[in-house]
C-alpha cells in the first residue's frame, strides 16, 4: 500500500513555507490535504496543530507536517493525540532515525530555523525513510500505554 495522503498546516509564521511544502508536494504527486491557514493573519497554532493531529490519529491521512516559526509549539500539541508521533526536525540524521526509531508520523518544521531547500530535503528524507519495526516496533508501542 502506497502511503501518500499528506496533512498539512501552519500558523501565520510557518504559512509561506507551508504554501512552498504544499506545491511541491502535490507536484511530486502526493494527495495533500491543506488544512490552513490560507494566509500569513496571525493565528494560534495549537488550533492548527490539533487539526492535522486527528488526521493522523484518525488515520485518514498517512503523514502530518506542521510548520510554525520553530516546529516545536506544533510538536508538542501534536503529540496530545493519540496514536500522533511528532517531532520538531531541523537535520536529516534526526528525521531518519525519528523515522527507523520511532515511525515519527508528522513531521514538524520551523520556517525561521529552515530555508526551503533544506525544509525540502528533510521532507523527502521524512516521506522515503521506512519504520524498521523489529525490536523499535515493541519500543513504539510502548508510547501508546
Amino acid at each position: 500500500m502506497e502511503k501518500n495522503r499528506i496533512s498539512i498546516a501552519s500558523d501565520h509564521a510557518g504559512f509561506a513555507l507551508k504554501h512552498e511544502l504544499v506545491s511541491y508536494l502535490n507536484d511530486a504527486g502526493y494527495q495533500v490535504k491543506d488544512l490552513g491557514p490560507s494566509d500569513d493573519s496571525r493565528v494560534d497554532y495549537p488550533d492548527f496543530a490539533k487539526l492535522v493531529a486527528k488526521d493522523i490519529g484518525d488515520q485518514a491521512c498517512d503523514y502530518g507536517v506542521l510548520v510554525c516559526g520553530s516546529g516545536i509549539g506544533m510538536a508538542i500539541t501534536a503529540n496530545k493525540t493519540k496514536g500522533v508521533r511528532a517531532a520538531s526536525i531541523v537535520d536529516l540524521y534526526s528525521v531518519e532515525m525519528a523515522r527507523k526509531h520511532n515511525n515519527l508520523n508528522l513531521l514538524c518544521l520551523g520556517s525561521r530555523i529552515l530555508d526551503k531547500d533544506k525544509a525540502i530535503e528533510i521532507l523527502d528524507k521524512f516521506l522515503n525513510t521506512a519504520f524498521e519495526e523489529g525490536r523499535h516496533a515493541e519500543r513504539v508501542k510502548k508510547i501508546e500505554l
